[in-house]
């Protein structure tokens, strides 16, 4: 819908990023967050995370090693980037 942003998640063991990309393709996302599935630190039973922002334009950016908050800022922070350019 106009004025909406839509945000995708993936968790990807193999070919993560070609998989991230073509799941953002297929549901029309504005952007899709791809969490590390292999990466010491990261997924669901700690308090840490390592992500992959991957924007409709195909660009992406690799956050490091950060706590689960730092990652929800990061994200916010992208969104709201992004929106404006909406």
């Amino acid at each position: 819908k106009p004025g909406q942003l839509a945000v995708g998640f993936a968790l990807e063991a193999q070919n993560p990023v070609e998989n991230a990309i073509e799941k953002l393709r297929k549901k029309n996302l504005d952007m899709i967050v791809l969490n590390s599935a292999t990466e010491p630190g990261a997924g669901f039973e700690v308090d840490t995370n390592i992500v992959t922002l991957i924007d409709r334009e195909e660009q992406s950016e690799k956050l490091p090693l950060m706590s689960k908050e730092e990652v929800a800022r990061k994200i916010l922070e992208k969104t709201s980037f992004f929106f404006l350019k909406v």
